[in-house]
């Protein structure tokens, strides 16, 4: 319920916006409204901030490039798992599998594994290089 004008009260809608959403609404708004203002600050000064990490990336070896995406691909998969159960995923190996396929030409965890030459329940995600974790990650 929200005050109007007459000081009556109102039931309005309310709506949950992706960060894309919000953005979008922000840079097309009205930037005399506080709010706007604000809105178009805030994405001006993470953009900023995004670029400031793609230089500082950058200036990484590959190993602490490779820490950083094993890290992000961490956060990823439980995100992903927690989502998943939500949605009543029962047999996670099967599930995981499926992604390998998907990314790998059919290869199932076990192919990648041998091809790897990886030990028993070694863990493909710690034996990739930056640019394949990332590729990981954007999937």
């Amino acid at each position: 319920m929200v005050t109007i004008g007459s000081g009556a009260t109102k039931k309005i809608k309310d709506y949950k916006l992706s960060r894309y959403a919000c953005y979008l609404t922000a840079q097309n708004g009205d930037s005399r409204k506080s709010v706007i203002a604000l809105a178009q600050t805030y994405f001006a000064v993470q953009t900023r901030k995004q670029e400031l990490s793609e230089k500082e990336y950058h200036l990484l070896t590959e190993d602490e490039k490779r820490f950083y995406q094993r890290d992000l691909t961490k956060k990823g998969n439980y995100s992903l798992n927690k989502a998943a159960k939500n949605a009543g995923v029962k047999n996670f190996d099967k599930f995981h599998n499926s992604g390998y396929k998907g990314l790998y030409n059919g290869e199932t965890a076990n192919d990648i594994a041998r091809r790897k030459n990886l030990r028993y329940r070694e863990d493909i995600l710690d034996n990739m290089g930056s640019t394949e974790l990332a590729a990981i990650y954007l999937e």
